[in-house]
C-alpha cells in the first residue's frame, strides 16, 4: 500500500477507518447479489429486495461482530432482508441457500475458519481498514458501471 493511500487516512480514528470499510464492503455485497436493474433475493427466504432501500441489507452467516476473522469475507456475508438479519433468519435455509451460491467446499472453509478463528489471536488494524476500503471502493466502482441503475 502506498503512503499516500496512509496519509489520507491519518486524521481517522480507527472505529471511523472500520465503518467505512463495512460501509464500502457491504455496499459491494448488495451491488454483487443485485441483478441490473438492481433487484436481488434474500439469501435466507428468497425474498425480492431492491437495492438501495433500507430492506436490502449485507447480511453475516457467522455473525461479524462474534466472527471478527470472517467479517469482510466475501462468501460469508449475501444480500439479505432486513427482517432476517436483525430479527433473526432461518440459519437452515440460509445454509442451504449459501451451499447452492457457492458450494459445499467453500461452505465448510467457512466453518473452519470461524473455529480457528475462536481459537487464534485476530487483530484487526488501521492498515487492514485502508486496505478494505480501497479494495472495495474500487470493486464498487467497477461493478457500479455494469448496472442500468444509478449506485
Amino acid at each position: 500500500m502506498k503512503a499516500s493511500t496512509i496519509n489520507k487516512y491519518k486524521a481517522r480514528s480507527y472505529k471511523q477507518l472500520h465503518g467505512r470499510a463495512k460501509f464500502y464492503f457491504n455496499k459491494f455485497i448488495r451491488l454483487r447479489d443485485t441483478d441490473d436493474y438492481g433487484y436481488g433475493k434474500c439469501i435466507a427466504t428468497g425474498k425480492r429486495l431492491k437495492y438501495g432501500t433500507e430492506e436490502a441489507q449485507a447480511g453475516h452467516y457467522y455473525a461479524g461482530g462474534l466472527h471478527k476473522i470472517l467479517e469482510f469475507n466475501e462468501d460469508n456475508v449475501n444480500l439479505q432482508s432486513l427482517q432476517d438479519n436483525f430479527f433473526g433468519h432461518d440459519f437452515a435455509s440460509y445454509s442451504c441457500n449459501l451451499i447452492d451460491k457457492i458450494g459445499m467446499d467453500r461452505v465448510r472453509k467457512l466453518d473452519t475458519i470461524s473455529k480457528q478463528g475462536k481459537r487464534g489471536i485476530y487483530k484487526e488494524d488501521r492498515f487492514l481498514m485502508i486496505d478494505i476500503i480501497e479494495t472495495y471502493k474500487a470493486k464498487v466502482k467497477v461493478l457500479a458501471k455494469t448496472k442500468m441503475f444509478k449506485v
